[in-house]
């Protein structure tokens, strides 16, 4: 890792240059970098150096500044006097926009009926620990910040308008007489927006009688129990059911969610909205996203947005339909799940292990996009999650070998269930199950393995619903990281990451060995056991106390 917080892989090129030269860096870009610029600073991959300082606010540490050291970051020039008299009335703060920026990563409040900008403006001017305000008119959204301001990024295309907190002598031409007059504009701009907070709080409490939705941190809504049985018709329509629990269509006054009752969740109130906090920052567009939750007492449930394709198995094996088949359609989704999964393990600040990779925890929206759902789950069940593997249906024969031998789990074991998954890509069934021909039990991975080894026609492989009409070179390429991502030996196992780059082309892949374990499934048919009784339930439930240490030690 270098001074700047990156991870850097370099090679050394022999020859007349003979220096290091960066071939891999993670992340790509300096901004990128957590709290790079520190707080109030603000970070632009246009100009050296790369950070400065908001107007208004000077570093503090000079000497660390001019040394390209940011991470102290910033400090107020002048003090804000709302915080130094602790009257708000009497407020001369003021606000600067910033356009174009990535706005902050820290916790932000969601304000429901702000009704506009002045009154976002106004919900923060009356808070003395309100720092910034952003408003999005297109969906009337209001967003505040408390406290410091950390990764804001400057001339990002997509970018937000944010307003930033200041004392009045930081205001474009503020003077003595400036500042009386601004005193006295804001003054009584205070005392319209207090009546106006005054007559948003008695509506927004009708509102939420009626919706059960509250601010909360990570722009999450907060839904009570009632509003989410009335929202689910009492539960009734249900989409379907797995360990963590089972998952209802419901309807809110704006969109279509799918609602989740969590089975076997044990944690504290505190504990439970801090995880859910963490899952709902978590946004990338091959991951399902978090829309709300309910915590009251034992009743706890996650809101998401709702798929209309419903989950990838249904499309692979559902042979009764012919929607799925272009093979086109499945090599996308295959990069999608692909991304997903690298952005869990690789982009995230902490790297969060899914746990339960398999085509029914893949949903799809209606352009057939996937979505990696249940991401962040199995630390909410923590000790009671290798319980919950074994009460999976469909999950055993996606478990890497680690969750055999007691050692502790790492991300890769999501690349072994995704290599498993891959295979199944390819045939359009499960990896396992009896031939219609002659009823013996086959492997699908131990046969497509066998083909690309010994050179065989790898179209032959191909699920009978999609003729031959398909890419090869795309077939031999899955077949091989599949092979790669479940050896036996976690070590020899490709990052997801590295997948990407495989399935795109950009990186070429070399002949896969055949695991031991693969073998042994085919040596011996008891062994199938491993996938589909009881063997592998016993030793997971003799290892269930030790399951939360690993998955904390390996990056929670």
């Amino acid at each position: 890792m270098d001074v700047g917080g990156q991870i850097q892989q370099l090679s050394w090129i022999l020859g007349s240059s003979q220096e290091w030269t960066q071939y891999w860096t993670q992340p790509r870009v300096q901004c990128e970098v957590y709290g790079y610029c520190g707080s109030f600073g603000s970070c632009t991959q246009r100009s050296q150096p790369f950070c400065r300082c908001l107007q208004g606010f000077v570093p503090k540490s000079e000497a660390d500044y001019g040394s390209n050291v940011f991470y102290g970051g910033c400090t107020r020039r002048a003090g804000l006097e709302c915080s130094s008299n602790g009257n708000i009335s009497s407020s001369g703060d003021g606000f600067l926009p910033y356009y174009d920026m990535k706005l902050p990563s820290n916790p932000r409040i969601q304000v429901s009926g702000a009704g506009n900008a002045g009154g976002c403006r106004g919900f923060c001017l009356n808070r003395c620990s309100c720092t910034a305000y952003s408003y999005d008119d297109r969906n009337n959204q209001c967003l505040v910040w408390f406290g410091e301001l950390l990764n804001l990024e400057q001339d990002v295309s997509s970018g937000s308008t944010i307003f930033v907190r200041v004392a009045a002598s930081e205001l474009p031409g503020s003077d003595s007489h400036n500042a009386l007059v601004i005193g006295g504009v804001v003054g009584s701009a205070v005392v319209l927006a207090l009546a106006a907070v005054i007559g948003v709080v008695i509506w927004r409490k009708r509102r939420m009688r009626k919706l059960g939705e509250k601010s909360v941190e990570g722009s999450l809504r907060a839904f009570s129990y009632r509003d989410l049985q009335s929202a689910t018709r009492n539960f009734s329509d249900k989409l379907g059911e797995g360990g963590f629990g089972s998952v209802y269509k419901g309807v809110l006054s704006d969109s279509m969610v799918a609602v989740k009752k969590l089975e076997g969740i044990r944690q504290g109130e505190k504990q439970f909205r801090s995880e859910v906090s963490t899952i709902g920052t978590i946004q990338h567009v091959n991951l399902v996203r978090l829309v709300g939750f309910c915590s009251e007492g034992a009743h706890k449930l996650l809101v998401y947005d709702h798929m209309p394709n419903r989950s990838l198995d249904s499309h692979l094996f559902n042979h009764q339909t012919n929607k799925d088949t272009i093979w086109k359609t499945r090599y996308n989704i295959a990069m999608g799940i692909a991304r997903g999964l690298t952005y869990l393990h690789e982009k995230c600040r902490d790297c969060i292990i899914h746990c339960d990779v398999k085509p029914e925890n893949i949903l799809l929206d209606a352009y057939m996009c996937p979505k990696v759902a249940d991401f962040g789950l199995a630390k909410l069940v923590g000790r009671d999650f290798s319980r919950v593997l074994t009460t999976m249906r469909g999950t055993r024969g996606y478990l890497a070998p680690e969750w055999i031998s007691g050692t502790p789990v790492t991300s890769k074991v999501d690349v072994y269930s995704y290599g498993m998954m891959l295979f199944e890509f390819v045939s359009g069934r499960r990896n396992l199950g009896r031939s219609n021909v002659d009823g013996e039990m086959r492997f699908f991975p131990y046969e497509a393995m066998t083909v690309i080894n010994e050179g065989g026609d790898v179209v032959e492989l191909l699920d009978r619903r999609l003729g031959r009409d398909a890419d090869p070179n795309e077939i031999l390429r899955v077949c091989k990281v599949a092979c790669w991502c479940i050896q036996d030996d976690e070590s020899h196992r490709p990052m997801m990451s590295q997948v990407v780059q495989v399935l795109e082309g950009f990186l070429n892949v070399g002949m896969p060995t055949i695991p031991k374990t693969v073998s042994l499934l085919l040596d011996d048919e008891e062994q199938v056991e491993f996938f589909t009784k009881s063997t592998q339930k016993q030793q997971l439930e003799e290892r269930g106390g030790n399951l939360s240490s690993e998955y904390h030690s390996a990056g929670h």
